[in-house]
């Protein structure tokens, strides 16, 4: 049995309270729940969240944990000493420390991130930065690991550090069964975008967006504006003015961000070839892939694949010292 905690704290995000459904879940579906839940706060009692549920806690005590969970407030506020001082001593008692969204404030302010990768939700990682330079930011990311201590940007990014931490723990079926119950549709790594290229489109009628939802089953095919417009039920031209009134960008260039971000899960994720990668996201060869990419990300796909492995064994890594 795993100890897991979540530290609350008066004003605390309801959304870093995401997490808790991965290892809930994990509970129901495994032979014998392999994690026992505990919610602490400084005072105990009956703490006040940002949408006004009280949640009740039990108060801080030196009572190891497999894993601490440090979420913040909606927006970054000061913390106070009582709070500072449980998470400094933190890695004296507990195996692993993990910040939900503006939790990495906390960790930041107790010293903890000092020479260390972490990440935040990317409306605050400018500011995160700039309070504390020590800490080595990476601001696209959807979580980080660095040592025993992971952070994590916000909203549903919460779930998918749960079930990389429940990989660790217990193996990666045991997270894909964990992750079907959830009703996750795809499984996001770590490096992966905080933003997503579909969702940045937010097209305001269903015929773009179907012809986007289009577009993305088919980053195969070559998808001419004749294709989407045809999926979209509208002529080629009345298609291409509607396209970029409601995006703000031609359709080549909404395609050429689908294919990137596709080709970068495929990169990270499997062991495809880049001509294979570059082929099952309708680049024409992989010079064409690697141009993108260069725009994109400054930098090649090889390199981003190279990260994504170190990254993977570093948490397999941690896996070992976790267990």
């Amino acid at each position: 049995m795993r100890d897991i905690a979540f530290v609350v704290h008066p004003d605390y995000s309801m959304m870093a309270l995401a997490v808790v459904m991965a290892f809930e879940v994990a509970n129901s579906v495994a032979e014998a729940p392999p994690y026992e839940l505990h919610f602490v706060s400084e005072t105990g009692g009956k703490i006040k969240t940002s949408c006004g549920m009280m949640l009740e806690s039990e108060p801080f005590t030196e009572m190891p944990f497999h894993t601490l969970f440090v979420g913040g407030a909606m927006t970054p506020k000061a913390s106070t000493p009582g709070l500072i001082a449980y998470v400094r001593d933190a890695p004296k008692r507990h195996r692993r420390i993990a910040a939900i969204c503006t939790g990495a404030f906390v960790l930041a302010e107790a010293g903890l991130l000092d020479g260390r990768s972490a990440t935040t939700h990317w409306m605050h990682a400018t500011l995160l930065q700039s309070q504390y330079p020590a800490v080595k930011l990476e601001q696209d990311r959807i979580f980080t690991s660095d040592g025993s201590i992971w952070t994590t940007a916000g909203g549903a990014a919460g779930l998918d550090l749960g079930l990389a931490l429940i990989e660790n723990d217990l193996g990666a079926e045991f997270a894909k069964l964990v992750a079907r119950e959830l009703v996750i549709y795809h499984r996001r790594v770590g490096s992966q975008s905080q933003i997503s290229a579909l969702l940045e489109l937010a097209p305001k009628s269903d015929r773009i967006q179907a012809a986007l939802t289009y577009a993305r089953e088919n980053l195969h095919k070559p998808l001419t504006v004749l294709d989407l417009a045809g999926a979209a039920c509208l002529s080629p031209r009345h298609f291409s003015r509607a396209f970029q009134a409601e995006t703000g960008q031609s359709p080549a260039k909404a395609i050429e961000n689908l294919r990137v971000e596709g080709a970068r899960i495929l990169m990270e994720q499997s062991r495809h070839s880049i001509d294979e990668v570059a082929r099952q996201t309708g680049f024409s060869d992989r010079d064409h892939m690697r141009r993108a990419f260069v725009r994109a990300f400054g930098q090649p796909p090889q390199a981003l694949r190279r990260t994504a492995r170190h990254a993977t064994h570093a948490h397999h890594g941690m896996s070992s010292v976790a267990l």
